[in-house]
C-alpha cells in the first residue's frame, strides 16, 4: 500500500459517465484506488462536452484546473496552449513497458506532436457505424440480411426507401462530422485534416467533389434532420427512417426501443467506394493530467482507470470501444457485437481531425466545410465549383 498523503482530486468526466451504470463503476475504481492510497479523496464531477473544454480553459487561467480529466483529441492543441495539460512523456515512459504496451500504437502516437511529448492517455474512442432499421428495409424491400457492399449498392438501397415513402438517412450537409464520414467513403486521413507545416488544408478537390455530388444525390432522400437531432432518432426509432450514420453512443437508445418498442436493427460497417473500403471517422477520448502540485498521484490515478482490468470492466458495462488494446483483444470483450464491429469499423476509418495536438483548429474551417457542402447540396454551386470554393475559403482560415 502507498504511503498515506492527504490530497484531494479533482475528476472530470463526461456528463454520461457519471450517471447510472456508468457512475456506480467509476465509483468502484476511486473506491479501489482511494483504498490502496490512504489519504487520497477523489471527486468526480460530471460535465458535458462544451462545458469540459470551456471549464478546462478557465480553470487553467485562474489556476482552478480539475486534476485529472476528460476531453476529445479534437480540442487537445487548445488545451495544451492554454497550460492545462501537463507533458506527462517522462512519468509514461517510466511506466512498466508490460503497461505502455497495453495500448493503440496510432491512438497513443495522436497524444504525441512532437518526440519527447505525450499530452494524453488515450481513452475510449469510436468507429462511425451505418445503423439500419430492419423493418424500413423490408417495407422497400430489401434484404437485410446482406449489407451494402459498396457506395453504390448503398445509395440504391436509399433511393428504394425513398420510393416506398420513408425517409433514406438524415441530412449529412449539416454537421461537420457528417460530412467527414461520407467524405471517407471515398477519401482517406492522407487526404483529410490539415498541413500545420503551411497551414493548408489536406483536402483533395476531386475526391471532395465526388463526394459533394454524392450530398447533391441524397439530397431528396434525406429527412432533414441532422445526424445529431434528437429528431433523427424519434424517426428511426418510429419505423420512418432507414440509415442513421453515427457513433456507438446512440445504441443504448435504440437497444432500449428493442425492447420497448419493438424497434428491429443492426449496425453495419459505412460502404465505401469499392468493397472491402469503409466509410466513417474514428477518434478518440483521452484522460488528461493537469500540471501542478497533484501531478503525481493523477497520473498515477490516470494510468489505474486506463489499464486492461479496468477498461475490459468498462467494456462490459457499456460495450464500447477503447484504446487498450489489450482489453480489446480479451475475450470477455472482444466476441460482444457492438465492440468487434466497433473495432472493424476504427480500423478502416478515417481519423476525424487530424494531426491533433499540434495547433488549434480555427472555428472557421468547420462551418466552412459545412457552409460549402450545403449549399452544393442545395444547388448553389456545382460539385466542382464547390470543392474549390471550399478548398480556397479553409487555406484562407487556416492562414489567418
Amino acid at each position: 500500500m502507498a504511503e498515506a498523503q492527504n490530497v484531494t482530486l479533482e475528476y472530470w468526466v463526461y456528463s454520461d459517465f457519471a450517471q447510472g451504470e456508468a457512475l456506480a463503476l467509476q465509483q468502484e475504481f476511486i473506491k479501489e484506488f482511494t483504498e490502496a492510497h490512504p489519504g487520497v479523496t477523489i471527486n468526480i464531477t460530471g460535465k458535458g462536452d462544451d462545458d469540459l473544454t470551456a471549464g478546462q480553459v478557465a480553470g487553467a487561467a485562474s489556476g482552478n484546473l480539475p486534476d485529472v480529466f476528460m476531453n476529445a483529441q479534437s480540442v487537445g492543441a487548445q488545451l495544451v496552449e492554454v497550460g492545462a495539460l501537463a507533458n506527462i512523456y517522462e512519468k509514461w515512459m517510466a511506466m512498466p513497458q508490460e503497461f505502455r504496451d497495453q495500448f493503440d500504437e496510432d491512438a497513443l502516437a495522436s497524444c504525441m506532436p512532437r518526440p519527447e511529448e505525450l499530452y494524453c492517455i488515450p481513452y475510449t474512442g469510436f468507429g462511425s457505424l451505418l445503423f439500419r432499421n430492419l423493418t424500413v428495409l423490408e417495407q422497400a424491400g430489401i434484404d437485410p440480411s446482406v449489407p451494402p457492399a459498396t457506395w453504390d449498392e448503398w445509395f440504391a438501397q436509399m433511393q428504394k426507401v425513398k420510393d416506398a415513402g420513408l425517409y433514406a438517412i438524415p441530412d449529412e450537409t449539416l454537421v461537420f462530422n457528417s460530412i467527414a464520414e461520407i467524405y471517407a467513403t471515398s477519401g482517406s486521413s492522407e487526404t483529410w485534416g490539415f498541413n500545420w507545416d503551411d497551414r493548408t488544408t489536406r483536402i483533395d478537390p476531386a475526391i471532395m467533389a465526388k463526394v459533394l455530388q454524392k450530398f447533391v444525390d441524397m439530397a431528396p432522400l434525406t429527412s432533414g434532420t441532422s445526424r445529431n437531432d434528437q429528431a433523427t432518432k424519434d424517426l428511426f426509432i418510429s419505423n420512418q427512417l432507414a440509415f442513421h450514420t453515427v457513433g456507438p453512443w446512440v445504441n443504448p437508445t435504440y437497444e432500449e426501443a428493442a425492447k420497448t418498442s419493438g424497434l428491429k436493427y443492426d449496425f453495419v460497417l459505412i460502404p465505401g467506394d469499392e468493397p472491402g473500403k469503409t466509410g466513417g471517422i474514428r477518434s478518440y477520448e483521452i484522460v488528461g493530467v493537469a500540471p501542478g502540485p497533484n501531478m503525481d498521484i493523477a497520473f498515477e490515478f490516470a494510468t489505474y482507470i486506463t489499464e486492461k482490468q479496468q477498461m475490459v470492466r468498462w467494456a462490459k458495462l457499456l460495450s464500447r470501444y477503447n484504446a487498450n488494446a489489450a482489453a480489446m483483444a480479451d475475450p470477455e470483450v472482444s466476441d460482444l457485437p457492438l465492440i468487434k464491429v466497433s473495432v472493424e469499423a476504427a480500423r478502416g476509418a478515417m481519423e476525424v481531425a487530424a494531426p491533433y495536438f499540434i495547433d488549434s483548429v480555427p472555428s472557421c474551417y468547420n462551418s466552412t466545410v459545412i457552409d460549402y457542402a450545403s449549399a452544393t447540396a442545395d444547388g448553389e454551386y456545382t460539385p466542382e465549383e464547390g470543392a474549390q470554393e471550399m478548398i480556397a475559403e479553409l487555406n484562407s482560415c487556416l492562414a489567418e
